[in-house]
């Protein structure tokens, strides 16, 4: 069975936990079968691997219409797949495209879905719409859809009605154990001036409203100033949420000497000493499919802190592996911001708190997040279930 795989993402260029499923679901999956694929931009060398670039005619257009044109050179080279196999809305027209052009089924991974991402809208600006629409019509004609959680399967199908619920199959992400795993050397930790002798709390991800880092931000006013706050930020989704963080983190700065910004995606080795040393990793999202990240923090043998929001509380299990703190969504806000910021930013800081002063839960939440990271989420289970997709499809 030969498998395409269309992505935005893909090594060098991952940035969120979309590229790291494209990434470790094709290793995985390549040991099992045939898998080529076709990403933007230029891959790394790989064998079955090609990179298409944006066309020239349109470097300067929207970027949703940038995808869009992206996508049909994609398509054409799809012919003699037996699946097609699509992530993210960059690459789900290619997907959709290519399963009308070739009569092949095309299967399509939802790692969020853009109704439900209305700030989407400061970054595309009028391609929000385009990428809106690219969406919805790969969902409403795709083969099959795979949730990364059961809580997506709920928005998607309360989102779509259109879709039929049999067509709509869980398979939750994964994690490598062997790559994310304790890491106790402590080279990240000199080479971006954290103090290995006083407890940091951790924060990994990209600058978006996504993301929740302002309200992060604004619990650190909370936190005892002797306590260290490491921010690994990937770029900014647009100036205006890049000018918001910023102007946050200068208050936060002022007032907690403890703030350590590192404005970098970081490399495997380095997320896996960052987060194996972190006291605490917080995810303070406002919208979560699932979030990988939050894995790779237990994966490491951290205690969590996230918001109970989305596909989270699948992995994080209160009080068995972390915290999670309540998140009441304001129906009025486009951003998806919490009814009540303050007390949101109030409640994160009560419970990264309440481990850092309790070391033996923190151990007993980070031993449990390790052992149930390696037991019941890896990219082995998930390609074999990703395969038993492909194969409901095909016969084969």
């Amino acid at each position: 069975m030969r498998i395409d795989l269309l992505t935005r993402e893909y090594p060098p260029d991952v940035y969120g936990g979309a590229g790291v499923h494209a990434r470790e679901l094709t290793a995985a999956l390549r040991r099992r079968t045939e898998v080529r694929v076709r990403c933007f931009g230029r891959p790394a060398p790989e064998p079955h691997t090609t990179g298409y670039p944006v066309p020239e005619a349109l470097t300067r257009a929207n970027p949703a219409l940038r995808a869009l044109g992206t996508s049909l050179p994609m398509a054409e080279d799809v012919r003699g797949a037996d699946i097609v196999h699509s992530h993210t809305w960059y690459a789900n027209a290619a997907g959709r495209l290519a399963s009308l052009l070739h009569g092949v089924p095309h299967v399509m991974t939802l790692h969020s879905l853009e109704p439900l991402r209305p700030w989407k809208a400061e970054q595309l600006g009028s391609g929000y719409r385009l990428s809106s629409m690219m969406e919805q019509s790969a969902v409403a004609a795709a083969d099959a859809l795979v949730a990364v959680s059961a809580a997506m399967r709920e928005d998607l199908l309360r989102v779509y009605p259109e879709v039929s619920p049999e067509r709509v199959h869980v398979i939750h992400n994964g994690i490598d154990p062997e790559v994310c795993r304790p890491d106790p050397r402590g080279d990240a930790l000199d080479r971006f001036g954290i103090d290995p002798t006083r407890p940091y709390v951790l924060f990994v991800g990209r600058v978006t409203r996504q993301k929740g880092l302002q309200h992060l931000l604004r619990a650190g006013f909370h936190l005892d100033p002797k306590v260290q706050l490491v921010l690994c930020c990937g770029q900014p989704d647009t100036p205006d949420i890049a000018a918001e963080v910023d102007g946050l983190a200068a208050e936060l700065s002022a007032a907690h000497p403890g703030l350590i910004r590192v404005d970098a995606m970081v490399d495997p080795v380095t997320l896996r000493q960052l987060l194996t040393h972190a006291a605490v990793f917080v995810c303070p999202s406002v919208y979560e499919p699932m979030g990988i990240v939050n894995l790779e923090a237990m994966a490491c043998g951290t205690a969590v802190v996230a918001s109970d929001t989305g596909g989270i509380p699948e992995v994080v299990r209160h009080g068995e592996t972390g915290l999670l703190v309540p998140f009441e969504p304001d129906p009025a806000s486009p951003a998806g911001e919490p009814a009540d910021p303050g007390r949101f930013a109030a409640d994160l800081a009560r419970a990264v708190e309440r481990l850092l002063d309790d070391e033996s839960l923190r151990m007993r939440l980070g031993r449990a997040g390790r052992a149930r990271a390696e037991s019941e989420f890896s990219w082995d289970r998930v390609a074999a279930e990703t395969l038993a997709v492909y194969r409901s499809l095909t016969g084969a």
